[in-house]
């Protein structure tokens, strides 16, 4: 059923330029985003143009990012021993993310073509986790179906997902949250978490008024970017 009342673009834009947001809080904003992302140079540049005080040490913000450059680049190993240097408890607290740690490590394994060694590690490391949970079960059985493909074009998406680089950026994610939540900062994004509610917002709003949406902004502005 389509709403009964709408509000024209131009008088939406009057009403959004009429909400006033201080430049202090947008800053905090864009620091956040910088720290919990790990950018220790843009943060340090930006605290000191925007006159912030970071809410970490730029010493953990770095850690953070090597950890998610060796995981990156496929290297699990280097990840785990620099997660343990900073705080051993994150893995000894955390077995899901020691098992998608492992996991990514028999990835890593099967991409290189170390077929022995990955058979090995799935059956010394790993299947004893399995056992212990039908979700860890699951996962295994999906990552050792790699050997039976190629990677080629008859793969299953959700097998071949697995060697995509989107895999290792959800991997680090997941430690970086980890570590986050360790010491005691929230493990997401301010911003993602704004940009949650403005869609829940529109969504119960949308149902009693038509209005522009925040989509329709934004393909205004590619459209300018195209140029």
């Amino acid at each position: 059923m389509a709403p009964e009342h709408k509000i024209r673009k131009a008088e939406w834009d009057r009403r959004l330029h009429e909400v006033q947001i201080s430049k202090q809080d947008l800053n905090r904003l864009i620091m956040d985003y910088l720290v919990i992302e790990g950018y220790k140079s843009a943060a340090e540049e930006f605290s000191q143009e925007a006159g912030l005080t970071p809410s970490v040490e730029y010493k953990s913000i770095e850690d953070r990012m090597h950890i998610r450059e060796a995981l990156q680049r496929g290297d699990v190993e280097d990840a785990i021993t620099r997660v343990n240097e900073l705080d051993p408890e994150i893995l000894d607290t955390n077995p899901k993310l020691y098992f998608h740690l492992q996991q990514q490590k028999l990835i890593e394994y099967i991409r290189q073509g170390r077929i022995t060694e990955a058979l090995q590690f799935a059956q010394e490391e790993m299947a004893p986790r399995g056992e212990e949970s039908p979700e860890y079960l699951e996962e295994l059985e999906r990552t050792m179906a790699l050997l039976v493909f190629d990677s080629g074009p008859s793969t299953p998406a959700g097998i071949a997902e697995l060697l995509s680089p989107a895999q290792r950026l959800k991997t680090a994610g997941e430690v970086n949250a980890a570590i986050l939540e360790s010491f005691g900062q929230g493990k997401e994004v301010k911003l993602v978490g704004l940009l949650k509610l403005l869609c829940w917002g529109e969504s119960l709003l949308g149902e009693k008024v038509e209005f522009p949406h925040v989509r329709e902004y934004m393909a205004g502005l590619e459209k300018v970017m195209e140029y």
